[in-house]
């Protein structure tokens, strides 16, 4: 395994300018710790207890007037605590965050869940790890593949009028389909009919097969035409599933958030984001353009769906090339100290896993 560097910080719209004195600055990052904690109001009393500032609860509710003035904090109407605005939140990332390595033990048993046997498999591996460990929505952008080109094609007959396709890509990856054929074909059949492919179009994209078959099926028996026709419509749905933007694991976790649960429409505007999925790999794609991390916090990501959540994304690469972009989309009061190393680590080893193929 690879060396894993400690994780950077990249700003998603740059840096707010240091506009605290020491004590404001203690209690702001205070309440920003307490709130991402507890989930609720923070009040002058935590604030006294927890910041470990000797001065007077007038004085602390006199600098929280002054953060609410500047943009930095709220009152909700319910309570006379305070809450965090995503200003404050990227404050607090930019300037008082201090993330903590995660143990070997964890590394290790993350790289255990990553097998480097099959590329389409680890993506979908590294969705579930960022998932799972941060129990809010993790995703995995794959770069966007032009044409599969095939290394080998095998007809298998499993009983009559089904048969299995066998596509093997020049990675090594398989890809199996079963065809449904409206006639009958023997072993001995669909092994010439596999010889032909191989002989014949190695290292050819279903299309360009497709373009050069063309002019042969008429030439071929009726029969194996059919067997091709079959043959290439797979091999289209193949190519469609192997060409999927990103894979996505979690979303259910969203559900239980109660920053997110409370609002039914915004829970829709996330799923819808998540299944049209154009803008969602647009955001990514700009954190492929950099190095480390890149968090977007809220409106940050320009998107009316994300107004509510925060985004932790990092490039991986493999072989030393970019390759695609993963993320964490969860709540904006989210633990960032745990989550960003969480990013960061399974960005690594999935490079590393991925340049092992």
């Amino acid at each position: 395994m690879k060396p894993l560097k400690p994780v950077e910080h990249r700003i998603a719209n740059g840096r707010i300018p240091s506009m605290l004195n020491e004590r404001a600055h203690i209690l702001l990052k205070t309440l920003v710790e307490r709130y991402i904690s507890e989930g609720q109001p923070v009040g002058s009393r935590a604030l006294l207890q927890y910041s470990g500032l000797e001065v007077s609860s007038a004085t602390i509710r006199n600098v929280m007037s002054e953060l609410e003035d500047i943009g930095l904090v709220s009152s909700p109407h319910t309570s006379a605590g305070r809450i965090p605005t995503g200003m404050a939140y990227r404050l607090f990332i930019d300037t008082m965050l201090v993330t903590k390595p995660l143990d070997n033990k964890s590394v290790q048993q993350m790289e255990h869940k990553l097998q480097p046997d099959n590329p389409s498999r680890l993506i979908a591996q590294a969705s579930n790890i960022l998932s799972e460990l941060t129990h809010f929505t993790g995703v995995v952008a794959t770069a966007r593949r032009s044409a599969i080109t095939v290394r080998q094609i095998e007809f298998l007959r499993l009983g009559e009028k089904r048969v299995l396709l066998i596509i093997v890509m020049p990675d090594g990856e398989v890809e199996n389909r079963v065809l449904l054929l409206e006639r009958d074909y023997t072993q001995s059949q669909l092994t010439e009919a596999g010889n032909f492919l191989n002989q014949n179009y190695i290292g050819c994209s279903f299309s360009q097969i497709r373009d050069r078959l063309r002019g042969e099926l008429q030439q071929l028996h009726q029969d194996m035409s059919a067997l091709m026709t079959a043959a290439l419509a797979a091999g289209d749905a193949a190519q469609a599933k192997q060409s999927e933007d990103y894979v996505i694991s979690g979303e259910h976790n969203l559900l239980h958030v109660a920053d997110l649960s409370t609002d039914m429409n915004r829970l829709r505007g996330l799923f819808n984001l998540f299944e049209q999925k154009t803008d969602l790999l647009q955001l990514l794609d700009a954190g492929r353009h950099g190095q480390g991390i890149h968090i977007f916090i809220g409106s940050e990501s320009g998107l009316a769906s994300l107004d509510e959540c925060s985004v932790i994304t990092a490039p991986y690469s493999a072989d030393g090339k970019v390759v695609g972009t993963l993320a964490v989309v969860g709540p904006k009061r989210m633990d960032y100290e745990r989550v960003i190393p969480i990013v960061d680590i399974t960005a690594r080893l999935l490079g590393n896993a991925l340049s092992q193929n």
